[in-house]
């Protein structure tokens, strides 16, 4: 699946994630980095406001990321980019919730997503994959402290392998 994401407008739905912080959008990007490993797809975000200097497309591994000038919103750079896809743009899904890019999206016969739900996928997605990839004995939080029955369970392991054969 390829995205077209409203950045700011997905920022704020994602809890841990705020449009104040210095780096809300570097966060982003990690995030959806950790996502599209899991997906062949293409991942496009858009955030408006880039300062004097810094306006343009930049690649971060999976995402493509679009910093767009005062001159211009994310949501008219979203829309001219679905014109730019003509008829390819069935095979994108555009994530916001602003409704008239919502209609844009329609309109070029791309599928459409809340934030508030991507935002979800988005959750669920990198959860699952944290989850699957720690080790099966790894039950307890790091910090965790092991039980008596457990230390007593390793020094009889330890002392059985120190002995002489």
């Amino acid at each position: 699946m390829n995205y077209i994401i409203d950045g700011h407008n997905l920022i704020a739905k994602i809890p841990g994630l705020d449009l104040s912080m210095l780096d809300d959008e570097q966060r982003l990007i990690e995030l959806l980095n950790r996502y599209g490993q899991h997906s062949r797809g293409r991942i496009e975000v858009y955030f408006d406001g880039a300062p004097v200097g810094q306006a343009g497309a930049q690649n971060y591994g999976r995402v493509q990321a679009h910093f767009v000038p005062h001159s211009q919103t994310a949501d008219d750079a979203i829309r001219l980019r679905l014109i730019r896809l003509g008829r390819a743009a069935r095979n994108w899904v555009v994530i916001t919730s602003d409704r008239s890019v919502q209609a844009a999206g329609r309109e070029a016969h791309a599928g459409v997503m809340s934030a508030e739900e991507f935002a979800r996928l988005l959750q669920a997605n990198l959860l699952q994959a944290s989850q699957s990839a720690r080790p099966e004995n790894e039950g307890r939080a790091a910090d965790e402290p092991i039980s008596e029955a457990e230390v007593n369970e390793w020094l009889t392991i330890f002392k059985e392998r120190g002995k002489p054969k």
